[in-house]
């Protein structure tokens, strides 16, 4: 691939990226769909399950439960508790889902919550970016990146229809889904997004999820 939506995580594991900054995904507060789940105080957990589908996501909860709750418990693979019932997790202290999973599925028994956007912009004053348009250097992206910008702007034009084609049908309310599409998630990238992405590289190697030294954020020209 020349071009790809990537999580920004992904930019110190990949060689030779770039940065296109012309759309994201993101938040600047609460994201509503990624958040741990836990029995216990978040001080007392010992081992999550994490839902890997996003790597992005299960970095960004290591460094804040390292950076604000000062605990660095064990990661295991919600993949392998997945088919238990309704009441499965009971060998775990807590639980990342990200995505439809917590809106439709959203799991019981769990008395305390976090949503790691929010404690993301408690620890850095920032906004948080999960993912990016990225490319190979190199390429020539001609005028790309303003027709990313343009997709952007036409998506945000027919909400209702994506929510209506898309959201509705994997079980969303609708109104949920455009509270979440509208505010929630945040779509621009500018000063304080690219901030915000250093500095999480940053402390992701910090804690070890990258090499270090971590790479300078580059972006296409």
């Amino acid at each position: 691939m020349d071009v790809a939506l990537l999580p920004v995580i992904d930019y110190q594991r990949l060689e030779g990226l770039r940065v296109i900054p012309a759309s994201g995904i993101g938040c600047d507060g609460p994201t509503l769909t990624v958040r741990i789940f836990s029995h216990a105080p978040v001080q007392r957990i010992r081992v999550m399950a994490c839902d890997t589908d996003s790597h992005t996501s299960v970095a960004l909860a290591r460094v804040i439960l390292a950076e604000k709750h000062g605990i660095t418990p064990q990661f295991i693979d919600w993949a392998s508790h997945a088919e238990r019932p309704e009441n499965r997790f009971p060998d775990v202290d807590a639980v990342l889902l990200i995505g439809d999973k917590v809106v439709c599925e959203e799991p019981r028994g769990f008395v305390h919550q976090l949503d790691l956007g929010r404690e993301w912009r408690d620890l850095t004053g920032l906004p948080f970016v999960f993912a990016v348009w990225m490319m190979r250097r190199g390429v020539d992206v001609g005028d790309l990146p303003q027709r990313l910008e343009e997709a952007k702007r036409a998506g945000l034009t027919h909400v209702d229809d994506i929510i209506a084609r898309f959201a509705v049908p994997r079980g969303w309310p609708a109104d949920v889904a455009r509270r979440y599409l509208c505010e929630y998630l945040k779509y621009d990238i500018g000063p304080r997004q690219l901030q915000a992405i250093s500095l999480f590289h940053r402390l992701a190697g910090k804690h070890g999820m990258i090499p270090t030294p971590v790479r300078e954020l580059r972006l296409c020209k």
